[in-house]
């Protein structure tokens, strides 16, 4: 009778811990981020004069390719401290002038990649990407000097960062850490890393693609260090004629892959870094701008940017100067270290709960039409202990309701309509650790 009470006991304390949803090795990770490390990299960026991706690749001091051989140099260092975890390496693609308004001359461009293989899953990875090259006022200009310490000496530097944290621990699934070139003149980068992923087959989870992390005082007149956008498209750019036909009259407008790495990382900021505000933005990028997940959501991927809210136009590629009591150009002086800290934070906390979480269900069913209770059925996942069940209002940006359903892979939530909600389930792991939220994509008659 003691042991039953006991194992009684442990199956409760275990079923606590999962929809707890808090694992302390997360806080150690926020805490890990160094606020000096960061500094001292986007100082190091800008020193390199100008990274435009056309400018110098023989000098030691200056130009994209002083800047890339550093990075890659830093990398390096890292792997050094974790054993060998990180695969360092370049990934290149040739562009020319032909078709390209913003290239003048033909040549390399090249990104810095750093792999850290999964124990479990090492051809599922999550990514996180800062640009390495920067622009002044004509973007063809790739002489004058453009510092680019916001834009994006940031979120590279960023990037790094969270590397040296994370490679410090080990991971199910695999992580990557990309700085990618050419983003100025056309995306070039990531299309190339895109294509490359396509080619090898990788499955990937999500990319991060963080483009200017370090400015709080915005041209609008707001000054937040707490505030910072992420910008997701609704549904994949390459979804087929039978799923928008179904999305007319079964919903998920607002639902696609990209959309649910979207709430995951505002759910565990929520959960772990409440001081901050993340902003869904129901928008692939700003308005008629672009970033470097974009060739990721072309190819079916999910992916989103991470930035900061208020944004100052006069720090954004511009050349140095001074013109009616203005000061132009994207130097050190105008980063927040303290604010890129926190956003670097919340790209190594996403990163962890997703490198430690089972894969997501690869179909989910749903049913319930003029029914009182909605019913769902689910892939099993190879490594899930559990599932959970979320739904929400129609209307809300967030999944609000959620209910853990334990290592069963259907459920019927009687008195909930399905008429009146929108319904995901995600798959937990064995320390609390949850999948993305899947969507719906077959009905149960």
């Amino acid at each position: 009778m003691a042991l039953k009470k006991l194992l009684l006991l442990l199956c409760i304390f275990s079923a606590m811990a999962i929809s707890a949803q808090t694992n302390s090795k997360i806080y150690d990770i926020i805490n890990a981020v160094s606020k000096e490390r960061i500094k001292n990299d986007i100082t190091t960026l800008a020193n390199f004069g100008t990274r435009n991706t056309f400018s110098d690749t023989i000098s030691n001091t200056r130009g994209i390719g002083a800047a890339r051989r550093w990075i890659k140099s830093e990398f390096d260092k890292m792997s050094t401290e974790c054993n060998n975890c990180l695969n360092v390496f370049y990934q290149k693609d040739f562009v020319t002038k032909k078709g390209n308004s913003r290239v003048p001359h033909d040549a390399w461009v090249v990104n810095v990649v750093a792999m850290q293989k999964g124990t479990k899953y090492p051809n599922r990875y999550i990514i996180m990407s800062g640009d390495i090259d920067s622009r002044a006022s004509d973007t063809m200009d790739y002489t004058t000097d453009a510092p680019g310490a916001n834009d994006n000496a940031s979120g590279m530097a960023g990037t790094m960062e969270a590397a040296r944290v994370l490679s410090k621990y080990k991971f199910e699934n695999s992580i990557i850490y990309v700085g990618l070139s050419g983003e100025e003149q056309g995306l070039f980068g990531g299309a190339g890393l895109a294509k490359y992923a396509k080619d090898k087959n990788w499955e990937i989870i999500g990319i991060l693609n963080n483009d200017m992390i370090g400015n709080i005082k915005g041209v609008d007149g707001v000054i937040s260090n707490r505030d910072f956008r992420i910008f997701s498209e609704p549904v994949p750019a390459n979804e087929t004629e039978r799923q928008r036909k179904a999305r007319r009259f079964y919903g998920g407008e607002v639902d696609g892959i990209s959309r649910q790495l979207a709430r995951y990382i505002h759910k565990n900021v929520k959960t772990y870094m409440p001081e901050m505000n993340p902003m869904m933005i129901y928008r692939l990028d700003r308005f008629g701008r672009g970033g470097h997940h974009r060739p990721f959501n072309d190819l079916g991927f999910p992916g989103i940017r991470i930035m900061e809210a208020h944004e100052n136009y006069t720090q954004q590629h511009q050349d140095i100067r001074t013109e009616n009591g203005i000061a132009y150009g994207d130097v050190v002086e105008h980063v927040n270290f303290g604010y890129a800290k926190k956003l670097t934070a919340v790209n190594a906390i996403t990163m962890a709960n997703l490198a430690w979480a089972p894969p997501s269900p690869k179909t989910v069913k749903i049913g319930g039409i003029v029914e009182a209770s909605a019913k769902l059925k689910w892939s099993p996942v190879d490594g899930a202990v559990g599932y959970k069940i979320y739904w929400r209002d129609t209307t809300s940006p967030t999944w609000d309701n959620n209910k853990y359903v334990g290592n069963v892979t259907e459920q019927t939530l009687d008195g909930i309509v399905i008429d009146n909600s929108f319904f995901g389930v995600a798959a937990v792991g064995k320390d609390g650790f949850e999948s993305v939220v899947v969507f719906p994509n077959e009905i149960m008659r």
